[in-house]
């Protein structure tokens, strides 16, 4: 248990740093070109893993590749095309608190489509860190209504293609080593984001390899999607997709964090109380019967 909370944590740090890395490379680059980026370089970073450990990877013709190619789509593809053109819309912060809802549909996703049982404290924490987000983004404001909605919508779809990326990958791709499905899932989505990317025309050379862009590319692609995705994978199989789900309520945490010290974004009390209702409710969420049962028991005794 220890070891999934630290990587859950892990990836909430990495993913949160995500947000502002895209934002940076949105300035010179269109939203396709930074997925195309992002998958060319996590896959990138994951084919040097595999060959400095020489790890031995299945035949590629005998991998299930409708399977691989739906959880590239629902988890890679589609989301990180929206989500990048959400942030030309809105605030990276805003985009990562409305990221934050993925846990909310996974449940709903699993439950309708999955046949997922449901206990009452997922339902509960759920609820608990979606109230935590609702503080956090301060709808109420003048900044939130200037808010393109556009950009809001894209946010949510994107964060719905995630709880059912999340469904997907524990249904049908539980049995794949973690490494090879982050690694095939990128390279799927690498090759297919660079089509799009042809559609739209070709960047500049100069402009899409400045230096710039490629640390911000090495961020996001290199750490961001292919080392956090052998993290993400891993939490869906040795946990749960509800469980990973967890780590979209972490990531606005950090991003607003990031906003703070690289931006010189204002944290409000607002921002506390939120993080204090999202740690909490990840906390009820990830819950096991057993320790329910001893809660219980406590209580029950006193």
């Amino acid at each position: 248990m220890g070891r999934l909370y630290a990587s859950l944590i892990g990836l909430g740090i990495i993913w949160g740093t995500s947000f502002l890395f895209i934002k940076i490379l949105l300035k010179t680059l269109d939203p396709a070109e930074v997925v195309f980026g992002r998958t060319f370089f996590g896959a990138a970073m994951l084919l040097v893993i595999a060959f400095a450990a020489k790890k031995s990877m299945r035949n590629f013709r005998k991998l299930p590749h409708a399977k691989l190619i739906g959880i590239a789509l629902a988890n890679n593809i589609l989301p990180w095309l929206l989500i990048s053109a959400g942030e030309t819309k809105i605030t990276s912060s805003l985009a990562s608190i409305i990221n934050a809802t993925t846990p909310i549909w996974t449940l709903l996703i699993g439950f309708l489509f999955f046949s997922a049982r449901l206990r009452k404290n997922q339902w509960a924490g759920a609820f608990i860190g979606f109230c935590g987000i609702f503080i956090l983004s301060d709808f109420g404001s003048e900044a939130f209504g200037r808010s393109n909605l556009a950009g809001i919508l894209m946010m949510s779809g994107a964060a719905l293609c995630y709880g059912i990326g999340s469904q997907l990958t524990k249904k049908f791709a539980n049995d794949i080593p973690i490494f090879e499905l982050s690694l095939y899932t990128l390279a799927f989505s690498s090759a297919a984001s660079f089509i799009a990317m042809l559609a739209t025309g070709l960047p500049e050379p100069s402009v899409f390899f400045s230096l710039a862009n490629i640390g911000a590319f090495l961020g996001l692609g290199a750490i961001g999607s292919g080392i956090a995705y052998l993290i993400y994978y891993f939490l869906v199989q040795k946990g749960s997709p509800e469980f990973a789900a967890l780590v979209t309520y972490l990531a606005p945490v950090f991003a607003i964090i990031w906003g703070a010290f690289l931006l010189e974004e204002q944290i409000h009390l607002s921002m506390l109380a939120g993080l204090g209702l999202i740690f909490f409710g990840v906390f009820i969420s990830s819950l096991k019967k057993k320790a329910l049962s001893a809660i219980r028991a406590i209580h029950g005794d006193n």
